[in-house]
């Protein structure tokens, strides 16, 4: 694209590592370029324009916030909690933010243990091996924390599998997951996934309006966050409280399925 002397680069990386010498490149063609979803880490931050998408750590700190709002709702707070945490692709923005957010939440909490973390790599069969392989160790699984959608469908083959109930109920094993696709949604309706955390992948409208203010040669932010929502099967938690502000949590429907993009 440097080549082809383009006017903008849009860039999606997988990993947040490895871009330094690409990125100068452009910049000194004076290409400007806009990465969305996740994150660089450079050494220089001038090396690229802007970036849009989602607050990973956030994302967590939300989902983190609602499970302590939803035990204390249950008078379950102070009961110990033996929690699983399926990892995305290991370096990735998303896993970097969903990781910390839940590693802060086990040091808030000395009830809370984290008795398994493994990368599930962002997809259904090793989430679905990885969960396997915990179960066959740990018996006494409370929550199994998956970070995308696809890691929590394996984690739910598991966990049946073995005999075992999915649900919010005690005894049963609670699965929360990101990502909110309609797959996901569906899974929060019947019940299997207790809390799905979206992570809204329409960085388009954003993007436009980035390239459009600097047609005009107007400052853009170095950041924008898209906006994005929790869904729960149930209104026991009806809104949590992070750093970042607070955010409503929206009970999943079939009209809300059917309203989603994606």
């Amino acid at each position: 694209f440097i080549q082809q002397e383009v006017d903008y680069i849009v860039l999606a990386p997988v990993t947040e590592t490895g871009w330094d010498t690409v990125l100068q490149e452009a910049k000194d063609a004076d290409i400007p370029v806009i990465i969305v979803d996740r994150m660089v880490n450079v050494k220089d931050d001038s090396l690229y324009t802007a970036w849009v998408g989602s607050n990973f750590r956030n994302e967590g700190d939300k989902a983190v916030a609602w499970m302590e709002d939803f035990f204390k709702s249950k008078g379950r707070d102070k009961d110990p909690l033996n929690i699983v945490d399926i990892q995305g692709t290991i370096g990735a923005s998303a896993q970097i933010g969903r990781t910390d957010a839940l590693e802060a939440g086990v040091k808030k909490h000395s009830n809370w243990k984290l008795v398994a973390q493994q990368t599930g790599e962002f997809t259904q069969a090793k989430g679905q091996e990885v969960m396997e392989s915990v179960l066959k160790q740990h018996s006494d699984i409370d929550v199994v924390y998956c970070e995308n959608d696809n890691e929590a469908f394996g984690a739910i083959d598991a966990i049946k599998a073995a005999g075992k109930k999915v649900g919010t109920d005690k005894g049963e094993i609670m699965v929360f997951s990101f990502d909110s696709t309609k797959a996901g949604l569906n899974k929060v309706l019947s019940g299997e996934i207790a809390l799905d955390t979206e992570c809204n992948p329409l960085h388009g409208p954003r993007v436009q309006n980035i390239i459009e203010k600097l047609e005009k040669g107007e400052k853009v932010d170095k950041k924008a966050y898209v906006d994005e929502k929790m869904f729960a099967a149930d209104d026991t938690v009806k809104s949590v409280t992070t750093g970042a502000g607070n955010f409503d949590v929206t009970v999943v429907t079939q009209d809300v399925i059917k309203g989603r993009a994606y």
